[in-house]
């Protein structure tokens, strides 16, 4: 017994560490991508605050160690990161106005728009969405046919058929009756597309083969589909920084068919998403240890 758990706890450790550098990378890229602005730069002000406000980051964390495990090189990924951070950041901020989620809160603070007002809000998630792309095109040491492929990839994930067609379907039709079917489509748009364009951006920056895309892109589809499962159990968990119960007379899994089963389906969604990485790296990867992690809690039971 001995024998095995030091080797596992080494291995632990040194995925913490990892994580550790990675994030500390992000988290300096991102200062020095969105400056302070002058004194009453309000606009600068917001944009850093809704970018830079503690969390996960586990978006540009999953294209990092993706990038990585094919091979990618680490300075792009990481602007690649950076820019799917400042998409995954504005598209928080319009989730929250008052004409979507009307939320208070959000990573335990004032939502942008209540803390700089909702002009200020409006106008920083559209400068963080142009700081992205810009960002993107701006990545000289990929070749051209690679810039515009990863512009055009982020643009499918945010635009009509992606997050926007997601969050218009919640709004409109969050409310009525849903079958599980028509209630997972509207998850996958809101929240695996996104997941999806990371893979994908990853292995275009890697030049990676159809049959490692495909694996990666089935996984994102699994991991989003029980990425929002995760986020309606927990609608009610103060530790998540965000308004409890916001999620009251919505058609959700959890509404439909109840926590217990829920709980069943999201485990199963782990399980294929796991499987696909399997196939994708063939064998044990750091990003697989990361969505272990994350979904710690459901797995043991404790959530």
């Amino acid at each position: 017994m001995t024998t095995i758990a030091q080797p596992l706890a080494a291995a632990d450790a040194g995925l913490t560490d990892h994580l550790a550098h990675l994030q500390g990378s992000l988290e300096a890229r991102l200062d020095a991508l969105l400056p302070l602005g002058q004194e009453r730069d309000l606009l600068a002000a917001a944009m850093r605050e809704s970018t830079l406000a503690p969390g996960k980051r586990l978006r540009p964390l999953m294209l990092m160690l993706t990038a990585e495990g094919l091979g990618a090189c680490p300075r792009a990924a990481l602007e690649l990161g950076c820019a799917v951070e400042m998409v995954h950041a504005a598209s928080l901020v319009l989730d929250d106005l008052p004409c979507m989620d009307d939320a208070a809160l959000r990573r335990g603070r004032a939502t942008l728009h209540r803390a700089f007002g909702e002009d200020v809000a409006i106008l920083a998630a559209i400068a963080l969405l142009s700081r992205a792309f810009g960002l993107l095109a701006s990545l000289d040491t990929l070749p051209a046919t690679t810039r515009s492929r990863l512009v055009a990839i982020l643009a499918e994930a945010i635009g009509a058929q992606g997050l926007v067609k997601g969050q218009l379907q919640d709004l409109r039709e969050g409310g009525q009756a849903r079958s599980a079917e028509q209630i997972a489509e509207t998850n996958r748009l809101k929240t695996a597309v996104l997941f999806g364009a990371i893979m994908d951006m990853a292995c275009a920056l890697a030049d990676a083969p159809a049959t490692v895309r495909d694996a990666l892109s089935r996984f994102a589809g699994e991991l989003g589909q029980a990425f929002q499962l995760y986020d309606d159990l927990r609608d009610h968990d103060p530790a998540t920084g965000k308004d409890p119960g916001k999620d009251a007379g919505k058609s959700t899994l959890v509404a439909l068919c109840g926590e217990a089963r829920t709980r069943e389906r999201l485990l199963g969604h782990l399980d294929s998403a796991e499987h696909c990485l399997e196939q994708a790296f063939l064998g044990e990867q750091a990003l697989a240890s990361l969505v272990r992690r994350v979904f710690g809690c459901v797995e043991t039971g404790r959530c």
